[in-house]
């Protein structure tokens, strides 16, 4: 137990440190960046949304750099095809034999930190070749299966506004990334700064905070810090209530909300607590780290109906008038 709190001591420093480190490179972006922590200590995946020019790339580079993991960068395209990513055979001339051999040549995929840029640009046959890694945390190519390098962490962008020649992602690989995060503009000091920031000076060279070893020990922590029973409770409660089938779920969900969270979304929400106490060197979640949580974790695993988009109802509405409906136990 002294084990445990003194590493819980330890990350809220390298949380700091890391948020120093980044705010150097990054202007801005804070909860972004934490909540990017909260998904690499659960063992989840993240989405990022957002329009060009938002640093979504420079950031998780950045982060890559300050935890020391290997980083690989994967611009989608639309024919970029399944091999392209998970790596190819190669026939190669054996200068000891003169036998020509194959040889397994891997893709950008095998880092720890994989960044998959505009990820709806490419088909659905490429999109679907990051679930097994996503999922398992393994590739299968050239009739073998290869174990990826812990930790390991997919990070997607997406562009919201361009949409023509695009390819959606499916809700089964939506439903495959812990959260979704809305990367927003910033404020007007903030933007002042980033134009005097990259207009002037030199670039600035990040120190490592922590290794993979010490983050995979980190992820071990987050696993092993107990909930409440109310905190579990209510997770799964707003989980549940998001389903119109539900024969108690609220009315505005039954007119808005076509499909509602997956059981996913209670597990990712109490993991993603677990992981916000720890940064936050707390022993256990409280009710208010699942609220925070909400709508990172359920604005993608929630399809609207109709009825909702010809109101201008988006999911992160829908699930604060739900945050308000559903109340957690004493």
């Amino acid at each position: 137990m002294n084990d445990d709190l003194q590493t819980l001591d330890r990350i809220a420093d390298a949380r700091k440190t890391i948020k120093d480190q980044l705010a150097g490179v990054i202007i801005g972006q804070h909860e972004i960046i934490d909540q990017l922590l909260v998904t690499l200590l659960s063992r989840g995946h993240a989405l990022l949304v957002g329009v060009p020019g938002l640093a979504k790339t420079l950031m998780i580079r950045s982060l890559a750099d300050a935890l020391a993991l290997s980083f690989s960068r994967i611009q989608f395209t639309p024919d970029l095809m399944p091999t392209d990513i998970t790596g190819t055979e190669v026939i190669e001339e054996n200068r000891s034999t003169g036998r020509k051999e194959f040889r397994f040549v891997r893709g950008p995929l095998f880092a720890q930190v994989v960044l998959a840029d505009e990820i709806n640009r490419t088909p659905p046959k490429t999109q679907a070749a990051l679930l097994q890694a996503m999922q398992e945390h393994e590739v299968s190519a050239a009739g073998q299966t290869f174990r990826l390098e812990e930790p390991f962490f997919v990070l997607a962008t997406q562009n919201p506004i361009e949409q023509e020649g695009t390819y959606p992602l499916p809700e089964a690989q939506l439903d495959r990334f812990m959260l979704m995060l809305k990367v927003e503009y910033p404020s007007g000091a903030e933007e002042v700064e980033i134009v005097q920031r990259t207009t002037a000076g030199e670039p600035v060279s990040l120190q490592t905070v922590i290794g993979g070893e010490e983050i995979e020990q980190l992820q071990a922590l987050v696993r092993r810090v107990p909930v409440a029973d109310n905190v579990l409770e209510y997770a799964v409660a707003l989980a549940r209530a998001s389903r119109p089938s539900q024969p108690d779920a609220p009315a505005f969900i039954r007119e808005w909300v076509r499909w509602g969270a997956g059981p996913r979304a209670g597990q990712n929400l109490v993991l993603g607590a677990k992981a916000r106490a720890v940064l936050d060197c707390r022993p256990t979640p409280e009710v208010a780290d699942v609220q925070a949580l909400a709508k990172p974790v359920m604005r993608h695993r929630i399809v609207r109906s109709f009825r909702a988009e010809a109101d201008a109802i988006d999911t992160d509405d829908i699930i604060a008038k739900l945050l308000e409906a559903v109340h957690a136990k004493n």
